[in-house]
């Protein structure tokens, strides 16, 4: 297969898929190294920004997503008709702790937040922005709870990694 093919066979996974895809899993599906599947994808993300097109590679969760560019979010927006599906105050601060403190019980993060969150946990369970990850090993074998690659995909993040420390994130003495 050609560079040209390989461009087309990438670009058809990734539109395809709808989801990111592992570069393990591209390279396995056309035959070539996981090393081929960086350079082509770069590549082609390269040439989709030279041009004015409206879809753009991004890495994100550890794969490659075909999306939308950002200029195009005002129209795209309008075809779909997309709901409000913000998250309120408390599953913000709740998804934040989960995000930085996992593995994480549901009594730590109640402890941290001061109120119940069973409700608030059930929602980010359910927008699958979170996910039971285990017991811990203490009286009564509470879920741990951390967060998943849905969760990476809706932050644009390549890996929790990219999450900024939380020294940042804190008010200074000034600001106080």
């Amino acid at each position: 297969m050609s560079n040209q093919h390989l461009w087309g066979a990438i670009e058809a996974l990734l539109f395809a898929s709808g989801q990111p895809l592992l570069p393990e899993k591209i390279a396995g599906i056309l035959n070539i190294s996981i090393e081929h599947v960086h350079t082509l994808t770069n590549d082609i993300a390269a040439s989709m920004a030279d041009e004015k097109r409206g879809l753009t590679i991004v890495e994100v969760a550890g794969g490659y997503q075909l999306c939308t560019k950002p200029i195009w979010f005002s129209i795209v927006s309008k075809l779909a008709e997309i709901q409000d599906n913000r998250l309120s105050a408390a599953a913000l601060e709740t998804l934040a702790i989960v995000a930085f403190k996992q593995p994480v019980t549901r009594q730590e993060i109640e402890g941290i937040r001061g109120v119940n969150a069973d409700r608030v946990i059930t929602t980010l369970l359910d927008r699958l922005l979170i996910k039971e990850i285990g017991r811990k090993e203490a009286v009564g074998r509470p879920i741990l709870y951390g967060t998943t690659n849905e969760f990476l995909q809706c932050f644009g993040l390549k890996s929790l990694d990219d999450l900024p420390a939380i020294a940042s994130l804190l008010p200074t003495a000034s600001e106080q």
